[in-house]
């Protein structure tokens, strides 16, 4: 079994900052790519920010130059720090991971449970 569970939302007034975290737990033999997802009211769910195992990362053209993902492969841990944010930010964000137990060669991709981040004055 794997967990992946996301932490540090909240509400944040416009211009704020916030950071989350997202931690794997369970069988875990290595991760491949984590990336951050966001889902708003009545929208689609969409890609934010992607880091691949070797540290490469892409943005959408929204959150370019404002959010920044990283990962600590010890702590099997991805983040996200959000800054300058907007109210068009506020979504339930979710991370998810490809990652590969002990013993098997595929990688499965697996979800966090999401963390609400609300940007109103």
């Amino acid at each position: 079994q794997v967990h992946l569970v996301e932490s540090g939302g909240g509400l944040v007034q416009p211009g704020g900052s916030l950071r989350l975290s997202c931690a794997a737990s369970g069988s875990i033999g290595s991760i491949n790519t984590m990336d951050w997802y966001r889902q708003a009211p009545g929208k689609e769910r969409e890609m934010v920010a992607r880091i691949t195992s070797g540290g490469s990362t892409n943005y959408a053209d929204s959150v370019k130059g404002r959010f920044t993902i990283s990962r600590d492969n010890d702590k099997n841990t991805v983040y996200m720090q959000m800054n300058s944010l907007k109210p068009e930010d506020t979504a339930v964000y979710y991370c998810n991971a490809d990652i590969r137990s002990p013993g098997e060669s595929t990688y499965y991709r697996y979800w966090g449970q999401g963390t609400q981040v609300t940007v109103s004055s």
